[in-house]
């Protein structure tokens, strides 16, 4: 009896390790959509520091804005050997095969910063409606009549809607009231500026030029659109809003040709990201993870396990928050500016 409670105790020493052994040099693929945009360089350090910090490794394929590529990205991050897959969907319903083959693969799949509409999948992002909010608020308070646009994100990422029903809770009694009249609306496929640009243009043309306010969603979005008033001699009278806290948005913020950038910390989204895919590759469940909670807000109604980060309005006013988180430099972000026209930069 003894010999047998020996080799039973020995067995689990063994499982033990084996399972400590697996905690560790985990494989997370991480499938970008459009890896050329500045915001996921930021994403991505984020994402290689936290993975190495915990002896893991990082592999990656950027889908340049296709679908298609990224389907063919993600099997061969699954043929490389990942363990978990962090995923930036370029096209949520397109790329669901994929998805639905590595959850029954047993690989952990988290939805990174965009829905992937799978309650096998976990949802990281920072809570875009109230972004919209954000952006509207701030927009709002600089013009709160006139004509609008509104320059939307992809139609193929549900964060587009999300973020227009935020900024409609602000200004849909404005509305109503015939305070503000949306004079343009359109998404802006791939969020690629370019295409921000010619909606821009179009609404500027369809108007003879009277828009006094622009709520674009992203910053890319809003470089579009500035273009577009900058060549009619608008741009700095018409208020635009945008995201992410690029740097030239928030030079643009500095100089005033842009409103409000809302700053989400990519750098903390990035870390938690890569410590829950690495939690979950190691064993642990959705609902093991520090500060998950049920989201069923998207399209489909579908309930997922979720983490949501606070992001904050960067206007003139506290610009010397993203200096002082070293988000961005005085200089990158002052460049320009006329001495003594922003606290921040004096």
């Amino acid at each position: 009896m003894k010999s047998v409670l020996k080799l039973m105790a020995g067995a689990a020493i063994i499982a033990s390790m084996h399972s400590a052994a697996l905690a560790k040099d985990l494989v997370i693929g991480v499938s970008w959509s459009n890896f050329q945009e500045e915001r996921w360089k930021t994403d991505e350090a984020a994402i290689k520091a936290a993975l190495e910090a915990s002896g893991d490794k990082y592999i990656s394929a950027d889908a340049q804005s296709s679908a298609a590529k990224q389907l063919t990205d993600i099997e061969s991050l699954i043929a490389q050997g990942a363990n978990a897959l962090i995923v930036l969907a370029q096209d949520s319903d397109a790329i669901a095969p994929a998805i639905e083959k590595a959850t029954a693969e047993g690989i952990p799949v988290v939805g990174y910063d965009r829905l992937i509409e799978n309650p096998d999948a976990f949802y990281i992002t920072f809570d875009n409606k109230e972004v919209g909010r954000m952006q509207a608020r701030e927009v709002f308070k600089v013009k709160p009549e006139g004509n609008y646009v509104f320059i939307k994100g992809s139609s193929s990422d549900p964060n587009a809607d999300f973020l227009f029903a935020g900024q409609m809770e602000v200004l849909q009694e404005a509305v109503d009231a015939g305070k503000i009249k949306n004079v343009g609306e359109a998404y802006t496929d791939g969020w690629k500026p370019e295409n921000a640009q010619k909606n821009m243009e179009q609404f500027l043309t369809a108007n003879d030029n009277k828009v006094d306010a622009v709520v674009a969603s992203n910053d890319g979005t809003a470089g579009g659109a500035i273009a577009a008033l900058s060549a009619q001699g608008l741009a700095g009278s018409v208020p635009v809003s945008g995201q992410d806290g690029d740097h030239a948005a928030l030079n643009r913020v500095a100089l005033g040709t842009q409103t409000v950038s809302v700053w989400k910390d990519a750098r903390e989204l990035g870390k938690k990201a890569a410590e829950i895919a690495a939690t979950l590759a190691g064993g642990k469940t959705m609902d093991e993870i520090e500060g998950v909670q049920t989201f069923n807000g998207g399209p489909k109604g579908v309930e997922m396990k979720s983490v949501f980060l606070a992001p904050m309005p960067i206007t003139k006013d506290n610009l010397n928050v993203v200096i002082d988180a070293g988000w961005i430099s005085k200089e990158a972000a002052c460049q320009g500016v006329p001495a003594g026209s922003v606290a921040a930069c004096n």
